[in-house]
């Protein structure tokens, strides 16, 4: 789900199941119940996990991490993404949309 929430901050989803999110300012909430707010390089999230931004990687409290080279975002979990424009595409077929403030997944 971390993945969905930083793609706001970062145009960089987990979910297995279609969901939106709404970017406003520094704060992202989702139509699954999942919000986050962004305090400087560190996203604190609403299920009590946080992350925190260092260069091009990205550092998850529950262990994960995420770096990225280019268009392209390799997770520790061995998944990648690859984002074009305003699309970002998953290793596994899945995708997000932006559209202005709005986050779409399938």
């Amino acid at each position: 789900m971390r993945h969905v929430l930083a793609i706001a901050f970062l145009l960089a989803a987990t979910a297995a199941e279609a969901e939106t999110c709404q970017v406003i300012g520094n704060q992202v909430v989702c139509d699954n119940g999942m919000s986050g707010q962004r305090i400087g390089n560190n996203t604190y999230w609403s299920d009590g996990t946080s992350s925190q931004q260092v260069g091009r990687f990205t550092y998850n409290s529950d262990g994960t991490s995420s770096q990225q080279i280019g268009s392209h975002t390799y997770y520790s979990d061995g998944t990648s993404s690859q984002t074009i424009g305003n699309t970002t595409t998953f290793s596994d077929g899945r995708s997000c949309r932006r559209i202005g403030n709005q986050i779409y997944c399938d």
